[in-house]
Order: structure tokens, then C-alpha cells, then sequence
């Protein structure tokens, strides 16, 4: 996958992270998980962004590692939301997958850039 891609997936994801949480009902247990949905989502497209302009291997894995924790906790936030808001489920269920499979592709971008250093 090329790099524009992977930045316009991430940008995407926030994207429609953002539309499902306008459309939730605001509620006292929606709300916060909401608020941090919205930055945990927007976080891995900017640090991959950031990532794509390291300084150095190390520094690019370090960003990374921000992409991946980040990705992992909006996951958790959406799996939570789908708790709460079932009738959502068809677009929860989208989202979930999507940061899932950009998950895995930032887990493999570090583990091949872990041993790439390793090798030097």
C-alpha cells in the first residue's frame, strides 16, 4: 500500500468516526466516550503523517507506536459505543473493521521496520 493511501485511509477514518459521533445521541455515557473517540481517532493519521517525515528509524517506529495504541484505543471506544448504541451496529460494526485492519497494517509496518533495524 502506497503512502498517500494509507494517509487518505487514516484521514477517512477520522472522518467518518466524526459523522457517526454527531449522529449518537449525547447522552452521560456517550458523551465522554465520544470526546475521546474523536481524539483517538484523529491521532493516527497525524502521527502517521508525522511517522512518513521521521528523522530516523527510531523515530519512525516511535511514531508508530503512537499510531498503533492510538488506532487500538479507538477501537475500544467504538466497541463500547456498539455496547450503548446497538442500533448503530451496522456502522460501529464498518468503523471496527476498518481501524482493525489499519491496526494490522501499522502492527506489520513496525514489526518489518523493528527488523530492518535490527539488521543494521
Amino acid at each position: 500500500m502506497y503512502t498517500e493511501e494509507l494517509k487518505n485511509r487514516f484521514k477517512m477514518f477520522a472522518i467518518h468516526v466524526a459523522l457517526l459521533i454527531k449522529d449518537i445521541p449525547k447522552n452521560t455515557i456517550n458523551i465522554p466516550y465520544c470526546n475521546q473517540l474523536i481524539r483517538s481517532s484523529s491521532s493516527p493519521g497525524a502521527n502517521y503523517r508525522a511517522a512518513c517525515r521521521a528523522k530516523s528509524s527510531a523515530d519512525f517506529i516511535n511514531k508508530l507506536k503512537i499510531v498503533e495504541e492510538e488506532l487500538d484505543e479507538s477501537v475500544y471506544f467504538l466497541e463500547l459505543l456498539l455496547h450503548f448504541n446497538p442500533e448503530f451496529a451496522d456502522n460501529i460494526n464498518l468503523l471496527v473493521k476498518e481501524g482493525n485492519e489499519l491496526l494490522a497494517i501499522t502492527v506489520s509496518s513496525l514489526k518489518t521496520s523493528r527488523e530492518n533495524q535490527n539488521r543494521k
